[in-house]
């Protein structure tokens, strides 16, 4: 067979449209975006706006929405009695006082000092009805603590028909009319007294 005889090879229909668009097919399956490929967001990117405040902004917001606290009470400093003072004295001129401006009615003081060591003094004295007593007690009570020296105990304050206000070197007996007479406390510390009253009626 001569050279000009020699068979020229055919092209096949379609292969080298097909060579041709392959890498075209690639680049256009490659430049669509998949989800699943795509890198996730940052933390920083993904933080809420108000995470993004500065630290003074942050601590203004958060002193703003704190509750208010209510202001710390001041404990009341008891007043210390004066030691230089006569004790007795300063109960005496409270106790008096205190049944003055209550308009305390038929006040008796009885010096028991010989007679008991359990008080020096005892003050008996009447109130109209069973709320003046009580406001009488409480009045000694109040002018009492002032001075710093306490009562050590109250008693009958509920029923307030006879109240007992005991200052230590004075007992105090805030009483009904009809409690006072039926009791006699008057009759019962002044026996053998000069004052008593069955000797001062002869």
């Amino acid at each position: 067979m001569s050279t000009s005889e020699t068979r020229v090879r055919p092209r096949r229909a379609g292969n080298t449209t097909a060579a041709r668009k392959a890498p075209a097919s690639r680049k256009t399956a490659s430049s669509k975006k998949d989800p699943a490929r795509l890198p996730a967001k940052s933390p920083a990117r993904a933080m809420p706006a108000a995470s993004k405040r500065t630290p003074k902004a942050a601590s203004k917001a958060a002193t703003r929405a704190a509750p208010k606290k209510a202001p710390a009470k001041t404990p009341r400093k008891r007043v210390k009695p004066d030691l230089g003072q006569d004790v007795y004295a300063r109960l005496h001129g409270v106790v008096t006082t205190a049944l003055e401006d209550l308009k305390a009615r038929d006040t008796r003081e009885i010096d028991v000092r010989g007679k008991t060591s359990v008080t020096d003094l005892i003050v008996v004295t009447s109130g109209t009805s069973t709320r003046h007593v009580k406001s009488i007690a409480d009045e000694v009570v109040r002018s009492a603590k002032k001075i710093g020296l306490p009562p050590i105990g109250v008693e009958g304050q509920r029923e307030a028909e006879w109240v007992l206000v005991d200052l230590g070197d004075i007992v105090v007996h805030v009483m009904l009319p009809r409690t006072r007479e039926f009791y006699g406390l008057e009759r019962l510390w002044t026996v053998g007294d000069e004052d008593h009253p069955e000797v001062l009626a002869g």
